[in-house]
């Protein structure tokens, strides 16, 4: 994804980072933020969009960013990461989207 952001997504809206994998090859967990929402492919956050919003927007005060997990994920296309862009614009903290590739 750090070579083909999805498109749609503006250099000052998101920050995309690659992650250390662990010796059997699987992403360990942030070491900050709060899980908010975890969803076993992205094409849940086009299907459930309202409720992706509702549950950004509806984070009470703190410090620590919002985390939302999507498991299972090869791409990542703009209807899919609209709803979480929207989300986060209302957002009282930052949002952190925490994306894992098939069969890591």
């Amino acid at each position: 994804m750090r070579e083909r952001p999805p498109r749609g997504v503006g250099d000052d809206e998101v920050v995309v980072i690659g992650l250390q994998a662990d010796e059997e090859g699987r992403l360990n967990a942030p070491s900050a933020g709060q899980v908010v929402l975890a969803v076993p492919s992205p094409e849940v956050l086009a299907q459930d969009a309202e409720e992706v919003q509702r549950v950004i927007r509806g984070v009470g005060p703190g410090t620590e960013p919002l985390v939302i997990v999507i498991e299972d994920a090869d791409e990542l296309r703009p209807e899919e990461l609209a709803p979480v862009l929207a989300g986060a614009q209302h957002a009282r903290r930052s949002v952190i989207l925490r994306i894992t590739m098939a069969g890591e």
